[in-house]
């Protein structure tokens, strides 16, 4: 069979098929519409400001990997004039986090960064495995985001930074808005779904500028760019609750390629419902953007999804993509396809949304409560109550109690509230 040419240059040979949308495109051109979609994310909702000091959130896999690939690229390219930091965080995992750490000092040296690492043992005498020794692995993601949020902004704080960026995609954000439908919590949902977190005031600003990539196409651009990355899950993640959302969000993706930007604009309108008031986010700020829809087939199947966690899906991914590499060596080229021949169809654009109306109304009369934020009477750090959330787990581990049933307002804990819920079901089901 003849080759298929490039959907957007018409001359390379298409090597890539879009998760996004099946567009066949070669390399050169998905890495340049890659990189541009993540140019117009920053640029429209207007992340950054000449001269501002960025700290990347780098664990040393894919994500942030790619991230700091790309910001790099741009800021040199449309000369953004970002001083670019490395923030790492060490939660004390042995076997995981210590060689994911040694990736991120190679791409210190790789993308000529500065790199900060703090870890939980300086910041809360605690380290993971302590902490799962403690407690098990029941609930110890609820511990992990809780202290790693605040180990961020601390080490930003260190680094006298306060703009944060972090490598959430497309699918996290996804999973983290079926997560807060499953808990009935629109607050949460309308702050998860925002692009930026914070505003001027703010001591940390946090944003996701690969918030509208997929997943599978970040993969594909840090193989084709052959970046330096991490790609061994957490030892003690299989037993969180956004496990179940990311099962449910890549069978959706199998089924229909476009269900993972459907779902995150599909947040985003529902985000609108909620006051400005009670979530203290500015929505004509924070939600200017979002992607058209796909353009590919519905019923075609995307590459690699098997409904298993993210990380061996992944993985199998990236083994794939390396044989077919090697395969290519040993094919045999035949004449180009003729042009006439190809769907010369666009690639999806980053486009504005409508100014959602502020203040809107609740149609059932619950009373939502305002957060204000304060600091920690303990340590210091901003809290809406008077004790935050980790020095209150910290009391608990420092007693031998971990309090487990505080709720926490972090987007990697497993519920609680819906964990009662439904053993209530089963009792009354039985």
């Amino acid at each position: 069979m003849a080759p298929v040419p490039c959907a957007i240059c018409k001359t390379s040979r298409a090597l890539i098929i879009r998760p996004k949308n099946h567009q066949k495109l070669c390399k050169e051109c998905f890495i340049t519409i890659f990189e541009e979609e993540i140019h117009h994310t920053v640029t429209t909702t207007k992340l950054f400001s000449p001269g501002d000091r960025i700290a990347i959130g780098a664990s040393g896999g894919k994500d942030s990997t790619v991230l700091a690939s790309v910001l790099k690229t741009l800021n040199e390219r449309y000369n953004y004039g970002l001083e670019l930091v490395l923030l790492s965080i060490d939660e004390g995992i042995k076997g995981y986090r210590d060689d994911s750490l040694e990736t991120v000092k190679r791409n210190a040296v790789q993308y000529d960064m500065p790199l900060k690492i703090v870890g939980y043992d300086e910041l809360y005498g605690w380290t993971m495995d302590q902490v799962v020794e403690a407690i098990g692995k029941k609930g110890n993601c609820t511990y992990c985001g809780v202290f790693r949020r605040q180990a961020l902004d601390r080490g930003a704080k260190m680094l006298g930074i306060r703009h944060v960026v972090t490598g959430h995609n497309a699918d996290d954000v996804a999973e983290t808005i079926l997560m807060n439908l499953l808990r009935g919590d629109l607050p949460r949902l309308a702050r998860s779904t925002s692009i930026v977190t914070g505003d001027e005031m703010s001591e940390v600003r946090r944003s996701k500028p690969l918030k509208y990539a997929y997943e599978k196409e970040i993969v594909l651009y840090a193989h084709h760019k052959k970046l330096d990355y991490f790609s061994t899950e957490c030892l003690y993640s299989p037993e969180a609750f956004r496990g179940s959302a990311r099962t449910l969000i890549k069978n959706l993706e199998r089924v229909r390629p476009s269900a993972i930007l459907d779902v995150v604009r599909s947040g985003e309108d529902m985000a609108k419902l909620v006051p400005e008031a009670v979530t203290g986010i500015s929505h004509c700020k924070s939600q200017k953007v979002s992607l058209s829809s796909a353009d590919g087939e519905e019923g075609a199947a995307g590459c690699g999804t098997n409904g298993r966690s993210s990380g061996g899906e992944m993985a199998d991914m990236e083994k794939k993509l390396q044989e077919d590499e090697e395969a290519s060596s040993r094919e045999i080229d035949v004449t180009a396809a003729a042009s006439n021949g190809v769907n010369g169809q666009r690639h999806d654009r980053i486009g504005s949304k409508t100014e959602p109306q502020n203040g809107a109304k609740r149609e059932s009369g619950k009373k939502l409560t305002r957060q204000t934020l304060g600091t920690c009477k303990k340590c210091g750090y901003m809290s809406s109550q008077d004790i935050c959330k980790a020095c209150m787990l910290l009391e608990g581990l420092n007693k031998n109690r971990p309090k487990m049933e505080i709720e926490v307002d972090v987007e990697d804990e497993e519920s609680s509230t819906l964990r009662r819920r439904m053993e209530r079901l089963a009792l009354a089901a039985g």
